[in-house]
Protein backbone atom coordinates (compact mmCIF):
# COMPACT_ATOMS: atom_id res chain seq x y z
CA UNK A 1 0.00 0.00 0.00
CA UNK A 2 1.28 3.34 -0.88
CA UNK A 3 1.80 6.03 2.04
CA UNK A 4 -0.69 8.31 0.39
CA UNK A 5 -3.50 5.09 0.27
CA UNK A 6 -3.21 5.31 4.02
CA UNK A 7 -5.05 8.34 3.97
CA UNK A 8 -7.84 6.91 2.60
CA UNK A 9 -8.53 4.83 6.17
CA UNK A 10 -7.05 7.38 8.25
CA UNK A 11 -7.92 10.95 8.47
CA UNK A 12 -4.53 12.14 9.53
CA UNK A 13 -1.00 11.25 10.62
CA UNK A 14 -2.09 11.58 14.19
CA UNK A 15 -5.32 9.15 13.53
CA UNK A 16 -2.54 6.90 12.16
CA UNK A 17 -0.03 6.97 15.14
CA UNK A 18 -3.04 6.87 17.21
CA UNK A 19 -4.61 3.41 15.72
CA UNK A 20 -1.32 2.17 15.88
CA UNK A 21 -0.83 3.06 19.28
CA UNK A 22 -4.43 1.72 20.26
CA UNK A 23 -3.33 -1.95 18.58
CA UNK A 24 -0.59 -2.21 20.44
CA UNK A 25 -2.53 -1.76 23.41
CA UNK A 26 -4.72 -4.06 22.68
CA UNK A 27 -2.41 -6.53 21.77
CA UNK A 28 -0.40 -5.70 25.03
CA UNK A 29 -3.47 -6.38 27.34
CA UNK A 30 -4.48 -9.83 25.37
CA UNK A 31 -1.17 -11.09 26.34
CA UNK A 32 -1.33 -10.34 29.82
CA UNK A 33 -4.81 -11.63 29.94
CA UNK A 34 -3.52 -14.77 29.13
CA UNK A 35 -0.41 -15.36 30.56
CA UNK A 36 -1.10 -17.80 33.60
CA UNK A 37 0.37 -16.57 36.69
CA UNK A 38 -1.18 -19.06 38.94
CA UNK A 39 1.64 -20.56 39.47
CA UNK A 40 5.74 -19.77 38.55
CA UNK A 41 5.47 -16.17 38.33
CA UNK A 42 8.83 -15.73 37.19
CA UNK A 43 8.80 -17.99 34.18
CA UNK A 44 5.89 -15.92 32.64
CA UNK A 45 7.66 -12.99 33.66
CA UNK A 46 10.80 -14.23 31.45
CA UNK A 47 8.04 -15.01 28.73
CA UNK A 48 7.12 -11.99 28.57
CA UNK A 49 10.06 -10.47 28.59
CA UNK A 50 11.54 -12.57 26.01
CA UNK A 51 8.61 -12.03 23.73
CA UNK A 52 8.91 -8.20 24.04
CA UNK A 53 12.79 -8.21 24.22
CA UNK A 54 13.55 -10.27 21.47
CA UNK A 55 10.48 -11.26 20.08
CA UNK A 56 9.71 -8.20 17.92
CA UNK A 57 11.15 -6.84 14.90
CA UNK A 58 13.37 -4.01 14.97
CA UNK A 59 10.52 -2.07 12.57
CA UNK A 60 8.04 -2.72 15.83
CA UNK A 61 10.97 -1.49 17.86
CA UNK A 62 11.34 1.33 16.27
CA UNK A 63 8.29 2.58 15.71
CA UNK A 64 7.24 2.22 19.25
CA UNK A 65 10.05 4.63 20.26
CA UNK A 66 8.61 6.82 17.10
CA UNK A 67 5.54 6.81 18.87
CA UNK A 68 6.78 7.65 22.29
CA UNK A 69 8.72 10.63 20.55
CA UNK A 70 5.71 11.97 18.87
CA UNK A 71 3.19 11.36 22.23
CA UNK A 72 5.64 14.30 24.08
CA UNK A 73 4.25 16.47 20.79
CA UNK A 74 0.46 15.23 20.47
CA UNK A 75 -2.20 15.30 23.24
CA UNK A 76 -4.19 12.12 21.50
CA UNK A 77 -1.02 10.21 21.27
CA UNK A 78 0.16 10.82 24.76
CA UNK A 79 -3.18 10.41 25.92
CA UNK A 80 -3.41 6.56 24.60
CA UNK A 81 0.04 6.35 25.42
CA UNK A 82 -0.38 7.10 28.92
CA UNK A 83 -3.35 4.95 29.21
CA UNK A 84 -1.33 2.06 28.03
CA UNK A 85 1.34 2.72 29.93
CA UNK A 86 -1.11 3.07 33.26
CA UNK A 87 -2.75 -0.45 31.96
CA UNK A 88 0.64 -2.07 31.97
CA UNK A 89 1.62 -0.43 35.10
CA UNK A 90 -1.78 -2.23 36.91
CA UNK A 91 -1.31 -5.18 35.33
CA UNK A 92 2.67 -5.91 36.86
CA UNK A 93 1.16 -4.13 40.17
CA UNK A 94 -1.22 -7.13 40.57
CA UNK A 95 0.60 -10.03 38.77
CA UNK A 96 3.38 -8.73 42.07
CA UNK A 97 0.44 -8.67 44.25
CA UNK A 98 -0.43 -12.10 43.48
CA UNK A 99 3.22 -14.01 43.25
CA UNK A 100 3.77 -12.24 46.92
CA UNK A 101 0.67 -14.04 48.23
CA UNK A 102 1.87 -17.13 46.58
CA UNK A 103 5.04 -17.06 48.17
CA UNK A 104 6.96 -16.67 45.07
CA UNK A 105 8.25 -13.16 45.95
CA UNK A 106 8.51 -11.52 49.01
CA UNK A 107 5.95 -9.22 50.29
CA UNK A 108 7.88 -6.58 51.86
CA UNK A 109 8.91 -5.20 48.25
CA UNK A 110 7.58 -1.97 47.04
CA UNK A 111 5.37 -3.06 44.42
CA UNK A 112 4.81 0.10 42.55
CA UNK A 113 8.76 1.10 42.77
CA UNK A 114 9.81 -2.46 41.43
CA UNK A 115 6.69 -2.03 38.94
CA UNK A 116 8.69 1.19 37.48
CA UNK A 117 11.92 -0.30 37.47
CA UNK A 118 10.80 -2.92 35.12
CA UNK A 119 9.21 -0.57 32.73
CA UNK A 120 12.27 1.42 33.30
CA UNK A 121 14.57 -1.65 32.19
CA UNK A 122 12.45 -2.41 29.33
CA UNK A 123 12.19 0.97 28.07
CA UNK A 124 15.67 1.08 28.20
CA UNK A 125 16.28 -2.20 26.27
CA UNK A 126 14.21 -1.25 23.44
CA UNK A 127 16.01 2.42 23.49
CA UNK A 128 19.41 0.68 23.01
CA UNK A 129 17.93 -2.03 20.13
CA UNK A 130 17.04 1.49 17.61
CA UNK A 131 20.50 3.20 19.33
CA UNK A 132 22.90 0.00 18.89
CA UNK A 133 22.35 -2.09 15.94
CA UNK A 134 24.58 -4.64 17.12
CA UNK A 135 22.47 -4.83 20.67
CA UNK A 136 21.42 -8.57 21.17
CA UNK A 137 18.78 -8.66 23.54
CA UNK A 138 19.08 -12.32 24.11
CA UNK A 139 22.44 -12.37 25.26
CA UNK A 140 20.69 -9.93 28.06
CA UNK A 141 17.86 -12.32 29.07
CA UNK A 142 20.10 -13.80 32.02
CA UNK A 143 21.14 -10.92 33.47
CA UNK A 144 18.12 -9.07 33.15
CA UNK A 145 16.59 -12.41 35.33
CA UNK A 146 18.87 -11.85 37.82
CA UNK A 147 18.00 -8.52 38.61
CA UNK A 148 14.62 -9.08 38.39
CA UNK A 149 14.96 -12.00 40.84
CA UNK A 150 17.06 -9.50 42.85
CA UNK A 151 14.46 -6.46 42.95
CA UNK A 152 11.82 -9.58 43.90
CA UNK A 153 13.30 -11.64 45.90
CA UNK A 154 15.44 -9.27 48.10
CA UNK A 155 14.11 -5.97 48.83
CA UNK A 156 16.17 -3.26 49.70
CA UNK A 157 16.06 -2.14 53.25
CA UNK A 158 14.95 1.23 52.61
CA UNK A 159 11.75 -0.57 51.54
CA UNK A 160 11.47 -2.40 53.74
CA UNK A 161 11.85 0.10 56.79
CA UNK A 162 9.76 2.71 54.55
CA UNK A 163 6.98 -0.11 54.95
CA UNK A 164 7.12 -0.84 58.54
CA UNK A 165 6.72 2.73 58.94
CA UNK A 166 3.90 3.32 57.49
CA UNK A 167 2.30 0.13 59.73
Amino acid sequence: MSPGNLYRYFPSKEAIIAGIAERDRAEVMQQFEAADVSENFLEVLEGLARHHFEGRSDEQVGLCIEITSESRRNSEVARIYQAFDADVRAKLVSMLRHAAERGEVSRAIDFDRVTTMLMVIADGVWSRRVIDPKFDPKSIMPLFMDVVRHLLLNPPVSAQESKGSSR
